[in-house]
Formats: C-alpha cells, structure tokens, sequence
C-alpha cells in the first residue's frame, strides 16, 4: 500500500478547532480497477471516497458508515461504504449516458443519505436534499444539520489514465465555548482558504499543515492508513445462493452453472451444476 493512503488526526492547542486531512492513491486505483467508468464518475467516486474517510474519522465509534448519493440525473446512485478502520469501497450504477461534468449534471434531482451502524448502540440515517453544486456544500450541510457544529470541507481529485489520487482537508469547531470557538474557526479557515489543489494533493499530509498553520501550535496524531477492502468472497457468493431457495438453485443447475460478480471489484465467482447441487444439500 503506498505510503500516501493515510488519514491524519489534528487538533489546534490554542484554538477550539480540530481536523483531519486524507490522502487516497493506490487504494483509490484498486477500487476502479476494473471499471469502465466515465471520467467525471471516477471523480465523484474518488471525491465521495475522501469524504466518507474523513466523515468516519469525525465519528468516535466502532462500526460501518455508508455514505450514498441518489438522484434523478444520469448517475442514479453512488455509494462509499467505509468503517472506523478506515477501509472503504465504493461503487456508482448510471442509468443514461453522461451529458455533463458538475454534480448537479451528474446527480441531479435527489438527496444524500448517511447510514452510521454502530457495532453497539443504534443505528443512525440522515438524508439531506441535493440542494447545492458540489458534493461539499452538501456535506457541510449534512454536519450542520446533524451535528450543528461549524465545519468546513475542501475536496480535490486527479483522475489519470493509469494512476488517481484524491485528498481531503476537513475543519470543525469543537463543541465548547461557543464564541470564542466560532472567532478560532474563522481565524483558521482564513488560514486554511489559502490552499491549493496541488499543495493538497502532491505534498505530505504534515507538510501541508505546516505550510497552513505554521504559526499556530499544531498537535497531530499518528496517522492511520486507508484501504480499499471489497470484502466479497466466494463463501459470500455461496451463501447468497443458497438464499435464492431450492426451486431457484435448481433452474440453475438445470442450465448448468451460475455466475456471480461482485459490483465492488468484478470479480466473477463461478459455480457449476455440482458446485450448484452441492449447495442445494443445505436445505
């Protein structure tokens, strides 16, 4: 995994604000491996993936976030799920061909649903209207909302043909003072405005924090790496096979095999008409 794939943890000492920056490369790559995505979908998918790791961060539980964006446009649904170790995938399903390259062109009409399933404890949906042109003011409207904490997002992608990367910055107000926290959060988004895309993108996470708030006392945490993990496997494929019911496993065997692919990674699972029987001997 390349170095690059890591989400970092800050706080500001003298300030009520904390934050996290991502950076997702080789991970970013084996997730679209395999799909023949358009180019403004791999940048929604990669701008989505960087967001949802910076959304599960802001969470303190152990459990799986997905985040998932629906609507009317050509891109009908778009999806990351990712939980608190940082591992994610993602997929996107299009229902006409693409007309244009900004959010609304893409999504359309629609809204965007946050499902947080803790291991323990209850699970939790927010759905915010598609109300904006990019996929970070609807994320800061998502924590508005959710958290009523002040937060601010900055997303960058660079999507080639052989190798992508996206980053993240996030910054939120820390629940306390609420005066001095919101004069502390205007302070550092001042700082924090004049970032760069390339900066973001092509430095190391600590270096683009220095750049930004060198002259504030920055703590950061060890960083944590960030994976693409599908998760499927033929056991899976094997036990959503014997959910079809006896009837339906045996027009399969009668046809002599069944296929399944995975819509995360593609790969292609096989069973033939004895793998098939084989299964049907659980009922």
């Amino acid at each position: 995994m390349s170095q690059s794939d890591q989400l970092l943890r800050f706080l500001f000492r003298e300030r009520d604000v904390r934050g996290e920056v991502v950076k997702v490369g080789a991970s970013l790559d084996a997730m679209l491996a395999g799909h023949q995505y358009p180019q403004p979908v791999k940048q929604l998918l990669a701008e989505l993936v960087a967001a949802t790791s910076l959304l599960t961060a802001t969470l303190k539980f152990e459990g799986q976030i997905a985040v998932q964006l629906q609507g009317d446009g050509p891109v009908r649904f778009v999806a990351v799920n990712g939980n608190d170790h940082q591992q994610f995938r993602g997929v996107a399903r299009l229902q006409s061909e693409i007309q244009g390259e900004s959010f609304a062109e893409l999504i359309g009409q629609g809204y965007m649903l946050v499902t947080i399933t803790p291991n323990q404890g209850e699970r939790y949906q927010g759905i915010i209207p598609l109300v904006s042109d990019s996929l970070t003011a609807t994320l800061e409207a998502y924590f508005n909302q959710s958290e009523q904490l002040p937060t601010r997002l900055y997303l960058y992608t660079e999507i080639g043909e052989q190798q992508s990367q996206a980053a993240g910055l996030l910054l939120q107000v820390l629940p306390v003072d609420q005066e001095k926290s919101r004069e502390d959060f205007a302070h550092i988004e001042v700082l924090a405005d004049t970032l760069t895309r390339e900066e973001l993108l092509t430095l190391p996470p600590e270096e683009s924090l220095y750049r930004l708030f060198h002259q504030e006392i920055v703590e950061l945490f060890p960083s944590q790496p960030v994976q693409f993990v599908c998760g499927c496997s033929r056991d899976k494929s094997a036990s959503a096979i014997v959910s079809l019911g006896a009837d339906v496993i045996d027009e399969y065997i009668a046809e002599g095999k069944l296929d399944i692919s995975c819509e995360y990674c593609n790969t292609i699972y096989h069973f033939d008409a004895a793998d098939l029987q084989q299964l049907k001997q659980k009922f």
